[in-house]
């Protein structure tokens, strides 16, 4: 956080309602701002999560707000109880910006007085989203929904969309979230036949349709069975740099005899966020009895400094402890000839499970987050029992 000094624009401490205009939509979300320790820091607010922004600093007439651990800002200019400027995303093949404008006071994601909820959207659901190309995936839609207010999340096979907050009025459902890398907007609203018509919009341009049907009893392919080693493998070889430049090995003398994680992660992916939340306590509690974990960065630049400064401020910011080493560019492909015993990866991140003997036990992809509510549950139990049975292993 920059000194005082830094940041001459007072930003009013309580809560901002702030609106993203994209593809012809306000995608809202809130920001809480305090003071602490005599510094001014803000908060995301989704639903039940709260992210620190506490890394500020006047740049002329705006006030650049770093946010988190992605290569994006919040570049504000601050009038009073008004607030307008500029989502910048540094982390794609062409940067963008987005602008935003926020009031001082509204606690209101959605519509400050909405019409009374006249539809049930409380449950599982089947969902279907389908792209512009034609292209279609399956999920399932989890909410919560009480009177007006809703929240919930989408589990894909790759991962979830994480907190989700909003709103019904009427039969209209919205739901939107902004983590500081992406920012997410889900509308619908019933078809008449018990199932659901939505959109959702993703930034500046990412749009799909979707299509759900309630299904208490939804499910989706397990996590365990979507990426394997090729046949005649059964250990993981690599060496690639930490993020001082000294070349690390899955066979250095660290690693023997140890059970093993290895991470695959990027400092751009919100999910793997989420599992980085979970293994460093994880690693922190049981370190000692013969666990390492290594995670590989596949970061957006193909420039070591540049993917080992990303790596870096994920590192700082996550407290991670474990070795990052920074793996290659951030690329499925690519990740899976920098590991190629690997027949493919589908999603950061992915986490390996390697025996005290240094054979592969079983691979996840991608993770199930704390927004996911029983599903996140589930999985830390499965994560539990597995580790456990691995560090008991002579």
């Amino acid at each position: 956080m920059k000194s005082t000094e830094d940041n001459p624009a007072p930003i009013q401490t309580g809560t901002w309602r702030v609106t993203l205009q994209a593809q012809g939509q306000e995608i809202p979300f809130l920001m809480h701002v305090e003071k602490r320790e005599g510094k001014t820091v803000l908060y995301l607010v989704n639903g039940e999560e709260r992210i620190l922004l506490d890394d500020m600093q006047q740049q002329g007439d705006f006030l650049k707000i770093d946010l988190h651990i992605f290569d994006a800002a919040l570049m504000v200019s601050v009038n009073g109880h008004t607030m307008e400027g500029h989502f910048v995303k540094n982390d794609t093949k062409t940067p963008y910006s987005i602008p935003f404008v926020a009031e001082f006071g509204q606690e209101n994601r959605f519509t400050a007085n909405p019409a009374p909820a006249s539809y049930n959207f409380d449950g599982k659901w089947d969902v279907v989203f389908s792209d512009k190309e034609g292209g279609s995936s399956k999920a399932i839609g989890v909410f919560k929904h009480d009177g007006n207010n809703i929240t919930g999340t989408f589990l894909t096979e790759t991962g979830d969309y994480r907190y989700l907050d909003g709103q019904v009025a009427g039969e209209q459902q919205k739901l939107s979230a902004f983590d500081g890398n992406h920012a997410y907007l889900f509308t619908a609203r019933p078809n008449g036949d018990g199932t659901l018509q939505g959109e959702f919009y993703s930034g500046l341009s990412g749009y799909e349709s979707w299509t759900a049907t309630r299904n208490e009893h939804a499910q989706l392919a397990s996590a365990y069975s979507l990426t394997s080693l090729k046949p005649g493998y059964d250990k993981l070889n690599f060496t690639f740099p930490n993020l001082e430049g000294k070349q690390v090995s899955l066979s250095d003398p660290k690693y023997k005899g140890k059970v093993v994680l290895v991470q695959l992660v990027a400092s751009w992916c919100p999910n793997c966020m989420d599992a980085t939340n979970f293994l460093v306590p994880y690693y922190n509690k049981n370190k000692g009895r013969g666990l390492e974990i290594i995670g590989l960065g596949f970061e957006r630049s193909p420039v070591f400094e540049e993917a080992a400064a990303r790596l870096r401020n994920m590192e700082v910011h996550l407290g991670v402890n474990y070795d990052l080493l920074v793996a290659g560019v951030s690329d499925k492909e690519a990740a899976a000839k920098a590991l190629p015993a690997l027949d493919h990866v589908l999603s950061f991140p992915t986490t390996i499970f390697i025996g005290r003997d240094g054979k592969v036990r079983q691979i996840h992809t991608g993770f199930t987050g704390p927004g996911t509510g029983e599903y996140y549950d589930a999985w830390v139990a499965d994560f539990n029992q597995a580790m456990e049975e691995l560090l008991a292993e002579k």
